[in-house]
């Protein structure tokens, strides 16, 4: 039986770039499946429902009811890909929550496959938290994020492991207009005849670096 893979796109702090990277994630997979799930777990807007509402639902993990209605949907394996867009304000619960409840294990029961993808900041928070998700996450499950239009710099020693996902920066100008509400990364791809311009590249190579990550987990779910 395949697995259902479920991507979990978090930072502990703001302005990191994780709706962005949430948004890349649910339209490759809307393109590479046909369909796709995404949930928004956010307070401010624009979030990841006001780009992709067709796809998205809200959620939230802040009472008993909203966790176990979040978690219900999570672990069905129903061969449908899952994004999780989860705000630095409920990044705490979340995970206290999926410690409490026994998530991971009870995902690899049934046959679900948890992809954690921790956006990278240099400020305290960031470097604790994913030390805390070290202890909970397994190895193979916890991907560092290097958005490198916000981190400049190197990553911290601690989240260069082996599991990297590095986005380049985008120039100002092309930033801008992929954070309009109406654009689309696969649409964009569709429309743009130039495959050798700058944003059609950047798009083609994360949706790469997705595909690559997804066939790695799934080879590892069937070995």
């Amino acid at each position: 039986m395949s697995a259902t893979p479920v991507y979990i796109i978090c930072s502990p702090s703001p302005q990191v770039g994780k709706t962005l990277v949430s948004r890349l994630v649910s339209e490759f997979l809307l393109l590479k499946h046909g369909t796709a799930l995404s949930f928004d777990v956010n307070l401010k807007e624009p979030s990841l429902v006001d780009y992709l509402p067709n796809i998205t639902e809200t959620a939230d993990v802040i009472d008993t009811y909203g966790k176990m209605q979040l978690m219900d949907r999570l672990i069905i394996n129903d061969g449908v890909a899952k994004v999780i867009d989860l705000g630095f304000h409920a990044f705490d619960e979340f995970f206290k929550m999926c410690e409490e409840i026994g998530f991971m294990k009870e995902a690899v029961r049934r046959h679900i496959a948890p992809l954690v993808l921790f956006v990278a900041g240099t400020d305290r928070v960031s470097s604790r938290s994913y030390e805390m998700l070290r202890w909970q996450i397994p190895p193979g499950a916890l991907i560092t994020v290097h958005n490198e239009f916000v981190l400049r710099s190197e990553l911290p020693e601690a989240m260069n492991g082996a599991r990297v996902l590095r986005f380049s920066p985008l120039p100002v100008f092309l930033k801008t207009f992929v954070d309009r509400l109406s654009f689309s990364f696969t649409g964009y791809l569709r429309n743009e005849k130039d495959s050798s311009a700058e944003l059609h590249q950047w798009i083609r190579r994360n949706y790469t670096m997705f595909r690559d990550l997804e066939l790695m987990v799934m080879l590892q779910r069937s070995a």
